[in-house]
């Protein structure tokens, strides 16, 4: 599958220094965009008016005017039903551009939430037209770059960031609030991520995070809504869709990618937790993409 690198996109002389890119939202722009692919980077959509459809993972967001798209960089996308009136923003920036630790924690260190929350959200009317006048100033930065100016940019970008995460926490209030167990809850979640394929049993990251079981359940209920072995089942589950969508592996050689030891294992794991084979599966997702 195509990787787009934002070093690779040059637009101008000055972009093999800058860290962001940003354009208008239109079909030239998109180009690359129309097919399933992966990016090194973040990219944030923006849409004034118009529609679009932002196909993510096993996803499709509706966006029109007002709503805001966060792809993160290895999430596969692509997009689709451009309106003729549609207009807007493209924004795409390197991890690098976080300086700070804080706000580059934030994004990535429980980003099994933010990474989907963010992929379509929206600002009140009135954080929506402060966005756009800072959005305004960092594309004039883009167009005419000079040292202190760019360090400007990636401010107004991670000040937009930050509004955006927090009307996601504002859904959900205990993400919200400094509780004593969230960091454990964005331990789990880290390791979660990284531990999926070998370990999927609740003790093992129990043990990790030097916790009972039973208090990796209670912590998971409260932060998500979902007992620790059901964030375990469907993270295994977003990457087998993944697979079936976006690879050209085999149904075994999938299985034995996710940890199971055998293709029929993998097919007995899916039938129990959506009532389809992974064939059936395949054929559902192909569907939705080709649509």
């Amino acid at each position: 599958m195509k990787k787009l690198e934002i070093k690779k996109n040059i637009q101008k002389q000055e972009d093999k220094n800058l860290s962001f890119r940003i354009f208008e939202l239109n079909e030239e722009n998109l180009n690359q965009y129309f097919k399933p692919h992966k990016k090194d980077h973040f990219c944030i959509v923006v849409i004034e008016n118009g529609k679009i459809n932002i196909h993510i993972e096993d996803k499709i967001h509706f966006l029109k005017a007002g709503k805001i798209s966060v792809i993160f960089p290895d999430q596969v996308h692509f997009v689709s039903d451009l309106s003729e009136d549609l207009r807007g923003k493209i924004i795409l920036f390197e991890e690098i551009l976080f300086c700070s630790d804080i706000l580059k924690n934030e994004l990535s260190t429980y980003n099994v939430n933010l990474s989907t929350q963010l992929n379509c959200t929206i600002l009140s009317n009135e954080d929506f037209e402060r966005s756009l006048d800072s959005i305004k100033i960092i594309k004039e930065i883009y167009q005419k770059p000079s040292l202190i100016k760019k360090e400007q940019a990636r401010f107004l970008i991670k000040i937009f960031l930050l509004g955006l995460i927090e009307s996601v926490h504002g859904l959900h209030p205990i993400l919200n609030q400094e509780t004593a167990d969230k960091p454990i809850y964005v331990r789990f979640k880290k390791l979660l991520n990284e531990h999926y394929k070998e370990h999927r049993t609740v003790q093992y990251y129990a043990d990790e995070l030097v916790i009972t079981p039973k208090k990796l359940n209670s912590i998971t209920k409260k932060h998500c809504g979902e007992t620790a072995i059901q964030s375990i089942h469907n993270r295994i589950l977003i990457e087998i869709k993944r697979q079936l969508m976006f690879s050209d592996l085999s149904h075994k050689e999938i299985a034995f990618d996710l940890g199971f030891n055998s293709p029929s294992a993998l097919n007995k794991f899916v039938r129990a937790k959506l009532q389809e084979t992974p064939t059936e599966l395949q054929q559902e997702l192909a569907q939705m993409y080709n649509a």
